[in-house]
């Protein structure tokens, strides 16, 4: 897995490549804490180039929500893999998290 940090005026992007899995979402979890901390009103995970996501993965959308809603904070998701989003789907983050096609979308 790769991320890049785009720290923006009110925005932090986070753009995600490769699979999120145990051995590479606390890496993830950090990425998230960073852009939190940073004082941008808006987090946005890019999830594009994400081939896989197991329940790990999951569990750091999942915290990454909470810590959002703890600092007022957005949380937007960028997911265009259709394996991705079922995973949401079927979860049901789908309907509390905002996804969005692309990033021009929000």
């Amino acid at each position: 897995m790769q991320i890049a940090t785009t720290p923006e005026s009110d925005r932090y992007l986070i753009t995600v490549s490769g699979e999120v899995d145990l051995a590479t979402s606390p890496d993830l979890d950090v990425a998230i804490i960073a852009a939190i901390d940073s004082g941008a009103t808006s987090v946005v995970i890019d999830l594009t180039d994400v081939s896989f996501m197991d329940s790990s993965g999951l569990g750091v959308i999942v915290r990454a929500l909470k810590r959002c809603r703890e600092a007022e904070n957005d949380l937007d998701l960028v997911i265009t893999n259709e394996r991705v989003l079922k995973v949401f789907g079927i979860t049901g983050l789908d309907q509390v998290i905002p996804i969005h096609a692309s990033i021009q979308d929000i």
